[in-house]
């Protein structure tokens, strides 16, 4: 089956059964856009105990609540073309290694699905990709916690660019080498 590195290496955890999973277990949490923060902002304490183990946070999408330690609630992008939505690598980074900026920026010619905007890092931080005004749309914070953040303005950074996983037909871009890359190096900081 497609992508099966993924189901491989991934455990899906509901949401709600945060509040009493056990997390020792786990060298890392990847969240997504879509999640309850509300849950997340009462487990905050949660969250920065299992970092400050020095573990791996990676979240994708628009922080609303302020349960991420050092991350600013997202800033949404005042757009005025198409071309406010460029992404640009400020920094080469093994998860985006060979994936064209294009490829962010466009999905099925439309621009804007990688970001709208960011969530503002604190200062000292690893900026990764940002918009054409700066903005740090992806960033690797070290210094929050005892772990590492990774955080992306991207909805769902594990499944950007796997349009291939639900269609045939869709077009192969080199988006699509992200989220091996993501799961490689998730696995080298936590070896």
């Amino acid at each position: 089956m497609k992508y099966d590195f993924i189901r491989e290496r991934v455990e899906s955890l509901d949401m709600y059964e945060l509040p009493e999973a056990e997390l020792s277990p786990y060298v890392a949490l990847m969240i997504t856009g879509n999640v309850d923060q509300e849950l997340l902002y009462r487990e905050r304490k949660r969250i920065q105990d299992f970092l400050d183990s020095g573990k791996v946070l990676v979240f994708s999408g628009h922080l609303s609540r302020e349960w991420l330690p050092g991350a600013g609630t997202f800033v949404p992008k005042e757009i005025r073309s198409f071309q406010d939505y460029e992404i640009h690598k400020a920094k080469d980074h093994p998860i985006f290694e060979g994936v064209e900026t294009k490829d962010l920026t466009f999905r099925r010619g439309v621009a804007g699905f990688f970001a709208r905007g960011h969530n503002p890092p604190p200062e000292g931080v690893e900026v990764i990709l940002t918009l054409p005004g700066g903005e740090p749309v992806v960033y690797v914070d070290r210094r929050s916690t005892r772990g590492v953040i990774f955080v992306s303005a991207c909805y769902d950074l594990l499944g950007f660019g796997l349009d291939r996983l639900y269609s045939d037909d869709a077009p192969e871009t080199t988006a699509s080498l992200i989220a091996p890359q993501l799961l490689a190096w998730i696995e080298k900081e936590t070896s």
